[in-house]
């Protein structure tokens, strides 16, 4: 089985042409099936793709790795591209946790609060078409393709930014990420996890899809890995959890951070690379 990844979106570009922005958006091209993970900022990634000659008015399914607004933002556009293209009459899948419409937001006592959550209510995004399948459970999009559903957390050195919060009322609560969800893909390589911003952590992702399918092999790790503010010890622990796993492929992105990248290809050498806006990755 072949399988694409082609990244929409990204903090930075591989092409001159194609634009960057904060946030992330790939799509996976495999086992007959288009799935789109994540969305950006805004709808910029669907210029991209107009520009890479990738099609996404036929898309299948759409996943949300989280509520934030940076993978989610884009929404709206792509529901109407596909709706205008009327190749999906009853719409599109939209697979993702329920906390997703909460509340989210920087906060930190004594300074005003910043909204980071979806920028569409559920209504106006059902009215384009959206079929939320919300749910903490793994979901199965083909036979080799699947959700993770919700992280569980198994190390104590990956740990939630302290600024994450939920407004409920006038308060704010630490937002423990339960949203934060990867996308599984098995091979015969071993297992493909595509990674959104992974603030229950990188390792506690991997480890939750090896749990999952029951396979230990893990062939390949792409997308937003949220070591931008890894200490030195949760990156030498980081580094050698994935030493231990004897992984072929490293595509950091997104949240990983210039400093943390730079790392990870100094001690992963050929095997890691940037994935920028632009790369279509065949594996």
């Amino acid at each position: 089985m072949t399988v694409i990844i082609t990244t929409l979106v990204e903090n930075t570009t591989g092409m001159p042409n194609i634009i960057a922005e904060w946030g992330q958006s790939l799509l996976i091209e495999a086992d007959g099936k288009k799935v789109l993970f994540d969305t950006g900022p805004s709808g910029i990634f669907i210029e991209n793709a107009k520009k890479l000659s990738v099609d996404l008015s036929d898309i299948d399914a759409i996943v949300l790795s989280h509520g934030h607004y940076d993978h989610t933002g884009g929404l709206k556009d792509v529901l109407t591209l596909v709706q205008k293209a009327g190749k999906r009459p009853s719409g599109v899948e939209i697979i993702a946790h329920p906390d997703i419409f909460q509340q989210k937001c920087f906060y930190v006592k004594g300074m005003q609060p910043a909204k980071i959550g979806i920028p569409f209510s559920r209504a106006e995004l059902e009215a384009l078409g959206a079929r939320f399948n919300l749910t903490g459970k793994p979901v199965k999009i083909s036979e080799n393709i699947m959700t993770t559903g919700e992280v569980e957390v198994s190390n104590t050195y990956e740990k939630i930014d302290a600024i994450l919060h939920v407004q409920k009322g006038d308060n704010y609560i630490p937002d423990c990420v339960a949203d934060d969800l990867s996308v599984i893909i098995k091979t015969d390589k071993g297992l493909i996890v595509l990674l959104g911003c992974a603030h229950r952590g990188m390792i506690n992702n991997i480890k939750h899809a090896q749990k999952l399918t029951g396979i230990d092999r893990i062939y390949a790790v792409i997308g937003g890995t949220h070591l931008i503010s890894a200490g030195p010890e949760q990156m030498s622990e980081t580094v050698k959890a994935l030493k231990g796993l004897n992984i072929q492929k490293l595509g950091a992105s997104h949240c990983t951070g210039p400093k943390s990248a730079a790392v990870l290809a100094k001690e992963f050498g050929d095997t890691f690379f940037f994935n920028n806006a632009a790369i279509k990755t065949i594996l």
